[in-house]
């Protein structure tokens, strides 16, 4: 018996012991991820629009500060404005981009974690586009987006209400190409239609328009990022920016 008494308290003491370890290395993991601090920014954000946009490094995440005022034209800009252009057949919303104010500021993680569940994005700014205005998703006011199809400009982007954003692919820096569109909340970029490392339409993307190649802009290593996907949104004629669900969170 005395025996027995030992043995079980020697195995307490292992088991003990073994997840003492295992916590201990679990924290010390979990302390190195929180403390991991970049020493660069990613080479993409070279393509945002600097006249809009401040973008810094603090510790493990991006700091993206923008005016939310595009660097190109449009209808929403204003008569009175050197880039106000004139599209009769958008059925304006109340305001224009000088009577507003479009200043955002995101932080995203420099590293995004693709290991988590998806996440549905929600309504207002879920990214930053390449010419420091918003990016929304596929919904207006909680419904279709079909109802403010007429609003929309040129380049697929209006106002209403709040700050001027994209909900579709925004043609005045991504026309059916493989140029940069953007960053989203998740830290993860978005590009246009067409995959760089192929040079055509990817078929290999997942639910939310992702996959992992090569782009422009890393040096032959392989990244995942978003594409906007190749399919007619309704009848806007043209195609929705993301919908989501997030994956990079």
């Amino acid at each position: 018996m005395k025996n027995i008494f030992k043995i079980s308290g020697v195995l307490f003491v292992a088991i003990v012991t073994m997840f003492a370890c295992e916590t201990d290395d679990t924290t010390t993991e979990e302390q190195e991820q929180e403390e991991t601090v970049l020493t660069e920014l990613h080479a993409a954000f070279s393509a945002f629009n600097t006249e809009a946009t401040t973008i810094y490094l603090d510790g493990s995440n991006v700091v993206i500060e923008t005016t939310g005022l595009p660097n190109h034209e449009t209808v929403y800009w204003g008569e009175d404005h050197p880039l106000y252009m004139e599209e009769p057949g958008v059925e304006l919303t109340p305001s224009i981009m000088s009577s507003n104010n479009n200043a955002v500021t995101i932080t995203v993680d420099g590293t995004p974690n693709l290991t988590g569940s998806t996440v549905s994005t929600q309504l207002n700014t879920i990214g930053i586009a390449v010419s420091g205005a918003s990016i929304f998703n596929d919904q207006e006011g909680g419904g279709t987006l079909d109802q403010a199809a007429g609003s929309l400009d040129w380049t697929g982007a209006h106002i209403g209400p709040g700050v001027y954003h994209y909900h579709l692919e925004p043609k005045a820096f991504t026309n059916d190409d493989d140029n940069l569109a953007g960053i989203l909340l998740d830290g993860v970029f978005l590009y246009g239609r067409k995959c760089n490392s192929t040079g055509t339409y990817p078929t290999d993307l997942d639910a939310s328009g992702g996959h992992t190649t090569t782009t422009q802009y890393t040096v032959g290593e392989e990244e995942y990022h978003y594409h906007i996907i190749n399919e007619l949104y309704s009848n806007t004629g043209s195609y929705i920016a993301f919908a989501g669900p997030y994956q990079g969170y």
